[in-house]
């Protein structure tokens, strides 16, 4: 084989490889035949010839074969790079605070955890206290907060109140209260709201306000955009999850998302 045929089916091969990886995602949704038709239409793509084409078919199939642990690793790849992609689209909303004061921590913190919760959750009540040992110790870390009212009709009365309380600088303070009072009903949550100081009648004003409407129907939206199924949820740099991820698994997303940054 001389020179420039030698090259062109190490290209083959190597190109195979790569489509290999890539076809791995519809080998594991779809058929082999599928990923075969799709490796044909990309060898097409690249001007190889109908015999060319086959010898790519057979790399294709015979590297995933030999190789299945790059199916699950190609769909995980997959999965965060959608997640990112959806993240940049709403990064500017979701990490701006409502109010400018539904957050703690450093405001000028180089890693945003943005958290969406619910106060009759009991998972998110669980997250508190991670949320107040993680602020507490590293302080370069800012945490936003997104209402997220999805259990019931008094978790939607709570977050109203919650936002009216970052209107008058207080969010914070009213969350940490709301949690600890117990769960939201008419009688806790004015509660939670007289022991921070709130000015009752500016709060009750502000809760039928097209704003605090706006604010938690804004906050549901991008909730189904981000594909959360329940709270509480989680945005660091990249990264999504759902559910009570703990200390530790708070830790490793700011890890991650300081070393991308």
């Amino acid at each position: 084989m001389d020179d420039n045929k030698n090259r062109k089916w190490m290209i083959m091969a190597g190109g195979g490889l790569a489509i290999a990886a890539a076809l791995s995602v519809w080998f594991w949704q779809t058929s082999s035949t599928a990923s075969t038709q799709a490796a044909t239409e990309a060898a097409l793509a690249a001007g190889f010839d109908a015999k060319e084409q086959k010898a790519i078919e057979a790399i294709v199939r015979d590297y995933i074969l030999k190789n299945p642990e790059i199916i699950p690793e190609a769909v995980e790849l997959l999965q965060n790079r959608q997640k990112a992609s959806a993240i940049d689209e709403v990064r500017d909303q979701i990490e701006k605070p409502f109010a400018g004061a539904a957050f703690a921590g450093n405001p000028d913190g180089d890693v945003v955890v943005v958290e969406y919760s619910d106060f009759n959750c009991p998972y998110c009540k669980q997250t508190e206290r991670d949320i107040a040992k993680l602020i507490a110790e590293d302080k370069n870390v800012k945490v936003v907060f997104r209402e997220l009212p999805i259990l019931s009709e008094a978790s939607n009365d709570a977050a109203l109140m919650a936002l009216a309380a970052a209107k008058q600088g207080k969010y914070y303070a009213f969350h940490k209260t709301m949690f600890a009072t117990g769960r939201p009903t008419p009688s806790t949550i004015e509660a939670a709201a007289n022991e921070v100081g709130l000015d009752m009648a500016a709060a009750r004003a502000f809760i039928k306000s097209p704003e605090a409407k706006k604010e938690i129907e804004n906050n549901i939206a991008i909730a189904r955009k981000l594909r959360f199924t329940g709270t509480p949820a989680w945005v660091i740099g990249d990264q999504s999850e759902v559910g009570a991820v703990g200390y530790d698994g708070l830790k490793e997303m700011i890890a991650k998302a300081r070393a991308a940054n």
